[in-house]
Order: structure tokens, then sequence, then C-alpha cells
């Protein structure tokens, strides 16, 4: 049931989508909209987190789990730290200015293969150094 309910909201969330913007989606916008289910499922979950409904958390964490089946699969902490690290070089940036650039790089290569919320800090702390 979880199940079938996930995959309805997200064909939803897609034909929605499409009629928005009245053209058929790409694989990757596909993958945007799957993106962006699961960041607001995330916060949805701490929101009820906060409230103390938990009936709640757990609803939305089983959906979350299906939803996350849909994306490719994520790449590992080192891969990640070597990617951020190429991406600097490619770069060649230099300062917190130069966060936009890298970050535009990592997605357009790396679109649901990395949480970009995450991939983020680890951009700007090495950007601080």
């Amino acid at each position: 049931a979880v199940r079938l309910e996930s995959i309805r909201l997200l064909r939803a969330a897609i034909q929605r989508r499409e009629v928005d913007e009245r053209t058929e989606l790409t694989e990757e916008e596909v993958l945007a909209v799957v993106e962006k289910m699961i960041k607001q499922g995330r916060d949805s979950i701490e929101q009820f987190d906060k409230g103390g409904r938990d009936d709640l958390v757990q609803k939305e964490a089983a959906t979350l789990a299906v939803l996350e089946t849909y994306l490719p699969e994520q790449l590992d902490d080192d891969k990640l730290a070597a990617l951020i690290d190429q991406a600097l070089t490619e770069t060649d940036a230099q300062s917190i200015r130069d966060m936009g650039k890298v970050m535009g790089t990592l997605k357009s290569k790396y679109a649901g293969q990395m949480d970009f919320g995450a991939v983020g800090a680890l951009v700007k702390n090495n950007l601080s150094n």
C-alpha cells in the first residue's frame, strides 16, 4: 500500500510538471522531480519529529524509502571527495565566490548520485581552507 501510494504521488508530481511546462520531461528532469520530493520528505520528517508526530514520521520515512529506489546509486564518501577535488581543479575555484561554478559542474555530471545539500557544505569547507 505504501509503495502504491508513493508511486501515485510521484506520477502525479511528474504529470503536474509536464502540464505546467507543456512538455514531456526528460530522464534528468524526472530525476529532479524525484530528488525534490525526497528533499521535501526529509524536511517533513524533521518538522513532524519536532512536533512529536511519530506516526507521520514513520509514514513519510516509508514513502522516502520507496522514492529513493528510483535514484541512481549514491556515490560513497571517498569517491565524493575525489569528485569534489576534481571539480575544484576543473573550475579553478579559489574562494567561496566560485562555489556556484563548482556546484554547477557537479550537478551537470552527477545529478541524482549525490546529496547536493551535503556536497554544498563540503565544497564550502574546501573553499574556506
